[in-house]
């Protein structure tokens, strides 16, 4: 009934195949395409980590941030993928301050917005 599954698999070409095919026939464009006229489903994702080292937290939180959009995608909504980045200026200029060796607004406007930018 069921074919005898392989041991030998090469999982990493397996997926490099299958994004390939995704990409030669731009099945993620096609999948949004087709929900263009379903409810749409707001997904509020925040920006990935722009300051401090990865760790598990942010593996378990993207995966959260893939899984729901997926989902909801599969139900018939249109899912529209758009990263919010309003919200980690802040902690960025304070790293950016510190290897300047600045130390606030009146410091950074001394220093010349532009080059601070």
């Amino acid at each position: 009934m069921y074919e005898k599954v392989p041991t030998n698999l090469n999982f990493v070409e397996r997926e490099k195949k299958i994004e390939k095919f995704w990409d030669d026939n731009h099945i993620f464009q096609k999948s949004m395409d087709s929900r263009k006229e379903g409810p749409t489903y707001t997904f509020y994702d925040g920006p990935p980590t722009a300051n401090g080292k990865p760790h598990i937290g942010h593996v378990l939180t993207r995966v959260i941030k893939d899984m729901i959009p997926r989902y909801r995608t599969m139900k018939g909504y249109m899912v529209p993928r758009k990263a919010g980045w309003d919200t980690h200026g802040l902690p960025v200029e304070l790293e950016v301050e510190k290897m300047l060796g600045l130390d606030g607004k009146e410091q950074i406007e001394q220093y010349g917005l532009e080059p601070f930018i």
